[in-house]
């Protein structure tokens, strides 16, 4: 199905061209105005604010409207243009119009929309990417929700997408885990040994010792803690793994930072970025004022490895690599995300939390120094999130106890036991990601129209529940007369044709959360219809029946449609 907006656009350049060739318009070049549907009712389903053409056409927009629509062409879907103050071109998609739409969405089926915007394009979509040293906790989970339903509105857009996971199995907090492990699996041996207050206190590492002892006895005894770390490490994600595809995640690549340094990547970019000028060694940065200095000096700092990253706009340089030799984890970002690139990768999203902004900015200012061009790589930064109950007693929303079982955090484990998987998928991406978030569990598992998870699915279960019967009745719109349907149901297509331009919208602004706006206010328009338009009734005439089921079918796909854009099921019944 073609993006109405996009074909309306294109007509009205082609309008505005012509009445510059007759010189209606004087000449200029014609800037992309967007043609959108606008937000109030009576004002049609797409309109188009010729105030942007004034002071480039120097006459007043009633007039530059009225001269558009003069030297329009014919568009291929019938319509009526109205001209409306201070300078609207409203389109009103005709009644024959809609009709012809309900057949097309049942055709395109869960295709509905695909969008041609990224054909022969490869997106990469970068998320969740926690180090595995222990389960997904809530604060991971937002992001992996958020990416996969950037990766999932991409794929609607037409783009090849590979979803990745980037993590580090090295460094400190990997070498606590692995001692954390053997300390408590010879704790389950018998041995007193006690676990220092800055391990990992999580009671899943007893678990795991105590699998480690049934399988393999005391014969680990005199391994090192770095046994223990490949152990921890294996089990984390294997766990990682099965709470994402408990919320229908899964990822197609997993990047070990690692293999940055085994490649010898990270030296190779350093040495690119050296031989660029951006590279230099100081005891401490080129812009430092005297107190720095001095205090440099005071500590007898040695000379470091600096990225002269103020050239491209940061407000100071960057360590690359430290005096001792270790580089910091600005280098490796930088290398991983010019492998990105190279990858050929036309959009690279990575979904970061917001305290990652500043060093999202830094790699970018890497890229340029690496003389590449960092605009294929977007960030979807998104805020906190926390799982809240009312608490009657104080009268206030209160944090949900933590998990016992995991140590000093919730798990996305937790969230769907407690929830269950669409309500999580849902409620993580009903807000835009750079909004903080309280995750209301009472609310959530409502059964009523108060909680949109049941609001939206319920939706699609009435339309199963109108084919079910009408399979049992032996009824069917086989022959089915669309002429029969009335201005509510047209109301809803009209409202539906939204979609392909909340997709693409969606995508072009890398901004997932509209398509749970847009399920909620779909489902909005669709609930009052169901209780008016009835279909198997014994005062629906036989004619308006075929024609109401027919709707239903149409808009079952719809729904379908946003349903697995967002991840969630469409249960058959509930």
């Amino acid at each position: 199905m073609k993006l109405l907006n996009k074909v309306l656009e294109a007509a009205l350049e082609d309008a505005i061209q012509a009445a510059q060739d007759s010189g209606k318009l004087p000449p200029f070049v014609i800037p992309r105005i967007p043609v959108s549907a606008p937000k109030r009712a009576g004002q049609g389903d797409l309109s188009y604010p010729a105030m942007g053409l004034a002071k480039l056409a120097r006459k007043s927009p009633l007039d530059i409207a009225n001269l558009i629509v003069g030297n329009m062409r014919e568009l291929d879907f019938p319509c009526e243009l109205k001209v409306a103050p201070p300078g609207f071109i409203n389109c009103f998609f005709a009644d024959e119009f809609l009709r012809l739409q309900v057949d097309a969405m049942i055709e395109a089926g869960d295709a509905l929309f695909r969008l041609d915007i990224g054909r022969g394009k490869r997106a990469q979509v970068e998320f969740v990417s926690a180090n595995p040293s222990g389960p997904i906790t809530i604060g991971h989970t937002r992001g992996a929700v958020v990416g996969d339903a950037m990766a999932r509105l991409l794929e609607a857009a037409g783009y090849e997408v590979q979803r990745e996971y980037y993590y580090n199995n090295a460094g400190a907090q990997m070498v606590k885990l692995g001692r954390s492990l053997m300390l408590r699996y010879q704790q389950q041996l018998g041995d007193d040994v006690q676990l220092p207050a800055d391990y990992y206190q999580g009671e899943y590492l007893v678990a795991a010792a105590a699998d480690l002892v049934a399988e393999h006895g005391d014969t680990l005894r005199g391994e090192s803690w770095e046994r223990f770390k490949d152990a921890a490490e294996s089990r984390m994600f294997d766990w990682i793994k099965r709470s994402l595809a408990s919320i229908d995640i899964k990822h197609d690549a997993f990047y070990n930072e690692t293999s940055l340094f085994e490649s010898g990547k990270i030296w190779s970019v350093l040495d690119a970025m050296r031989g660029n000028g951006h590279i230099y060694q100081a005891a401490h940065w080129e812009g430092a004022d005297e107190t720095e200095i001095d205090d440099v000096r005071s500590k007898s700092y040695q000379p470091a490895t600096w990225f002269r990253s103020t050239s491209f706009g940061d407000e100071k340089d960057r360590v690359m690599v430290k005096s001792d030799g270790a580089p910091t984890y600005t280098l490796p970002d930088i290398a991983y995300h010019s492998d990105k690139l190279e990858r050929g990768f036309d959009i690279a999203v990575n979904v970061l939390g917001a305290d990652h902004f500043s060093q999202a900015q830094v790699v970018s200012y890497g890229i340029e120094a690496l003389g590449m061009n960092p605009e294929p790589i977007q960030v979807i930064f998104n805020q906190m999130v926390r799982a809240v109950r009312w608490n009657e007693e104080t009268g206030e929303y209160e944090a949900v106890k933590q998990s016992k079982r995991a140590g000093e955090f919730d798990t996305l484990d937790d969230l769907v036991a407690m929830t269950g998987a669409d309500a999580v998928r849902y409620h993580m991406l009903a807000r835009s990601p750079n909004s903080q978030l309280d995750f209301d569990v009472d609310q959530v598992v409502k059964q009523s129209n108060e909680n949109p998870v049941y609001y939206i699915q319920n939706a699609y279960v009435r339309c199963a529940g109108i084919f079910r019967e009408a399979e049992e009745r032996g009824f069917d719109d086989a022959d089915a007369d669309l002429n029969h349907l009335g201005e509510e149901e047209l109301k809803f297509i009209r409202k539906a044709l939204e979609l392909g331009n909340v997709i693409e919208q969606a995508v072009v602004h890398y901004e997932p959360h509209k398509i749970a706006f847009f399920a909620h206010e779909l489902a909005a328009v669709f609930h009052p219809i169901y209780d008016r338009a009835r279909v198997l009734h014994s005062e629906v005439p036989v004619d308006a029946a075929k024609a109401r089921l027919r709707f239903y079918r149409a808009a079952a796909v719809a729904f379908r449609r946003l349903l697995r854009l967002m991840g969630m099921s469409a249960p058959e019944r509930m």
